[in-house]
């Protein structure tokens, strides 16, 4: 059976934690969480130091001093996921945008011959959306289909951020390449990922904005996405 690890970045998530944490770790005993916690002032770290003693080994928690970025928080969990020996390292948000029951089908779709990273689609036959605004649709769109002619990358959802990875391929990236922290972190990954030679398969999840608590959503974060697109396009991540 293999070793899983979902990574769940978390920042004043307190409304949202105990619950995805249930959700997740109650689908099969092979799955195991790590919170990497910014110091959330509203005592996120609390409740998930509070749920250690119910599940053990199963869940843990790496607490930051400050608001790092997305990007940071999940090279901190490829690391732990690595020092630890998982097999299959995934990305997830705590607030239930990515429905918990659509991590078998990732991680199916992750073990094909080939393939690298399997990505949670909202953009593939049978994807979608649920609350979102037409603004922030365009944005997200937009993005994918902006990275893709930049960067020459097939997959259709290049900002997802409901991504498995095997651990070969976190093994041979250099993580101390990865420059971006916000937006561009999830394109970075994949481009990275693709500049190896693996493949990125791509399954069809409906994406539920948050009911609780705020997103973390900005104009610098887009704005990071748009120019770093084309620096990356640039870089040699093959090596």
């Amino acid at each position: 059976m293999h070793k899983i690890l979902i990574i769940i970045p978390t920042y004043n998530e307190i409304e949202n934690i105990s619950s995805i944490i249930n959700a997740v770790l109650e689908i099969s005993p092979q799955y195991h969480i790590l919170v990497v916690d910014d110091n959330s002032p509203d005592g996120t770290a609390d409740i998930v130091k509070s749920m250690k003693k119910d599940f053990g080994p199963r869940l843990d928690i790496i607490e930051r001093e400050g608001k790092l970025g997305l990007g940071t928080a999940y090279i901190k969990g490829f690391q732990y996921a690595l020092e630890h020996d998982y097999d299959y390292v995934m990305e997830m948000d705590a607030d239930f945008s990515h429905n918990p029951q659509s991590i078998d089908a990732i991680y199916k779709a992750c073990q094909a011959d080939g393939v690298g990273m399997a990505v949670g689609s909202r953009y593939v036959k049978g994807g979608g959306f649920v609350n979102w605004s037409k603004y922030r649709l365009f944005l997200s769109y937009g993005a994918s289909i902006y990275t893709r002619l930049i960067t020459g990358m097939t997959v259709r959802d290049a900002t997802a951020g409901f991504v498995m990875y095997k651990r070969e391929v976190l093994a041979k990236m250099d993580l101390s390449k990865i420059e971006f922290i916000g937006y561009a972190f999830q394109i970075e990954m994949k481009y990275y990922c693709h500049s190896l030679g693996y493949k990125i398969a791509e399954v069809p999840i409906t994406f539920v904005d948050r009911e609780l608590g705020t997103s973390k959503m900005n104009s610098s974060i887009i704005k990071e996405a748009v120019w770093g697109v084309i620096k990356m396009r640039f870089r040699d991540y093959s090596s």
